[in-house]
């Protein structure tokens, strides 16, 4: 059975220049499946360097930023790699890419683990940094869900950001929501 994953994937470009971005990556057997859409950055970058670190973490303006054009996280090299991982990460896993499967719109990438290290604890999560995680999901297909969904689904996340938000919940919450409020006024 595969499941997804909701991480921050880093990658580099043939010159190193480092790239990070929100995705869910599939578990399928003993394989992590990296599939952006097209046109995608990750994409570029992974046939260009066929590695690519997915980190885990639980600090939720990583993906508030990354879908709201905030792409300059501190980023620390991984000895005898050749892409860094995500300073914040509590833990990461060394992804290369062992086979493509190319259909033309979501190739899909299967990589193996190599390498996975832990940095930090976890300590657990609060219901806001999972409604943040929802909005930035959303926030992601806003072009693709009918606006009542949207809205629907809005009402009910912020329940859970009201009850039990810390300030960094609260900042990546609204982050997003400018995001909601732009495509609202232009989509």
């Amino acid at each position: 059975m595969s499941y997804i994953r909701e991480v921050i994937v880093t990658t580099v470009d043939a010159v190193g220049q480092p790239h990070i971005a929100p995705l869910g990556i599939i578990a399928e057997g003993d394989c992590w499946v990296i599939a952006p859409f097209r046109p995608s950055r990750t994409l570029d970058n992974l046939a260009a360097v066929p590695f690519a670190v997915a980190n885990y973490t639980d600090d939720m303006l990583v993906f508030a930023g990354c879908l709201t054009g905030r792409k300059d996280w501190p980023l620390v090299p991984v000895a005898d790699w050749p892409v860094p991982r995500l300073q914040s990460a509590l833990s990461h896993s060394l992804l290369q890419v062992v086979s493509v499967d190319d259909d033309g719109v979501r190739p899909r990438h299967f990589c193996k683990v190599v390498g996975e290290e832990m940095h930090a604890p976890f300590t657990g999560l609060n219901r806001a940094k999972a409604a943040v995680l929802e909005l930035a999901i959303l926030v992601s297909r806003l072009h693709m869900l009918p606006r009542d969904k949207v809205e629907r689904e809005i009402d009910y996340l912020k329940i859970a950001v009201d009850k039990t938000s810390g300030p960094d919940e609260r900042l990546a919450w609204n982050w997003l929501m400018e995001r909601v409020e732009q495509h609202r006024t232009t989509g």
